[in-house]
């Protein structure tokens, strides 16, 4: 008599279906079905947040392509690029432990955001870049669960930076939305479980994690939301030696001293759209006299001149400044509401409040 032994896998299959008959409970089930949803999920997390993990090397700005700002650049190198780079030097005192909450506020333009990559690159950390706009929301219904796999992936890529931009918008009071009821249950879900998180994240001396948030409404955030930061640094507005960095840091050029006296109350924003407006005028002078030789020369029957090419752009003097001003404004203004509550929550949250020297600004 010859018995037909299955090969592979098919020996196994009958001996597993009777091991799970007699051996799984249904705790161990429902233990079971809990780690495959689990495995299911962060493998699907993955997929879909990927894109907003950063390595260090590939986040392409530093602090030398920054202009001014040389305080607050200080000030973040002492909390986060030396603890992170060097921990042994930061773990002996616990007051010099890493920081684990740092907001960066002021008026819009001001180079909240470059600064914030550009520490996560100097410090050697990876860059998550986490936000209300950044969650699909597929994944609204299952906050807690999303939030805890971004703080558990910041830990394995560790030193890491979670960057929050607009988090007045995450973190903010509650109000009305204009979307409904369903919408603002969802966005309470996701600050309850960020809040959460983050609070688990304080305890864990050792984790080289640190939530960096910006914001230009800091007076939005609620107390408890602000309590959470253990640093509060302002990117207010340049003064005339800031402008005149930053115009350096864009244009490459020395003498620009002039520019910056005529720019009081500019962003650094603002800065950057004044020099592409300057700069476009000596282009733009050129391309018509091509284009009027070119076409003069068609008319006499003559072959067209050879065109133009970039070395043939003049430099940029005073007046395509002046034509830029008239094109390009100020886009804060000192006296709108929303700088009057922002000097109000300086004076009562801010590192010093008045007794603080402010800060100057800073723009790639």
């Amino acid at each position: 008599m010859i018995t037909k032994v299955p090969e592979g896998d098919d020996f196994l299959k009958p001996c597993n279906h009777q091991l799970d008959r007699d051996t799984e409970t249904p705790k161990v089930k429902a233990n079971l079905n809990h780690l495959r949803m689990d495995i299911a999920f962060e493998k699907e997390f993955m997929k879909s947040f990927s894109s907003n993990v950063v390595p260090p090397n590939d986040i392409g700005v530093n602090f030398d392509d920054i202009g001014a700002l040389q305080n607050v650049k200080d000030e973040l190198k002492e909390l986060v690029t030396i603890p992170f780079k060097r921990p042994e030097l930061s773990c002996k005192r616990k007051l010099t432990e890493v920081c684990k909450g740092i907001l960066l506020y002021g008026p819009p333009g001001t180079g909240k955001t470059i600064l914030a990559k550009a520490v996560a690159m100097e410090a050697g950390a990876y860059f998550i870049n986490f936000s209300m706009s950044s969650i699909p929301p597929k994944w609204f219904g299952e906050a807690d669960k999303y939030v805890k796999a971004v703080f558990s992936l910041a830990s394995k890529k560790a030193p890491c930076v979670i960057f929050v931009d607009e988090v007045d918008r995450l973190l903010g009071q509650r109000r009305e939305n204009l979307k409904g009821q369903q919408a603002t249950q969802a966005t309470l879900e996701i600050k309850n479980a960020f809040m959460k998180h983050w609070g688990l994240l304080l305890k864990k001396e050792k984790d080289c994690v640190l939530v960096l948030a910006v914001t230009n409404r800091p007076f939005d955030l609620e107390e408890t939301v602000i309590g959470q930061f253990s640093h509060r640094l302002l990117v207010g507005l340049p003064d005339v030696q800031s402008r005149a960095q930053i115009l350096r840091v864009i244009l490459k050029y020395k003498d620009l001293d002039g520019v910056a006296c005529m720019a009081d109350g500019y962003s650094g924003s603002d800065l950057k759209n004044l020099c592409i407006k300057a700069s476009l005028r000596p282009i733009m002078e050129l391309y018509e006299k091509d284009k009027s030789e070119r076409d003069a020369a068609l008319a006499e029957g003559k072959f067209p001149p050879a065109p133009y090419v970039s070395s043939d752009v003049r430099a940029l003097n005073m007046q395509d400044f002046s034509y830029s001003f008239e094109e390009v404004c100020s886009s804060v203004s000192s006296e709108s509401v929303g700088m009057t509550e922002l000097q109000q929550w300086i004076e009562r949250y801010g590192e010093g409040g008045s007794r603080k020297r402010t800060r100057d600004s800073c723009f790639m």
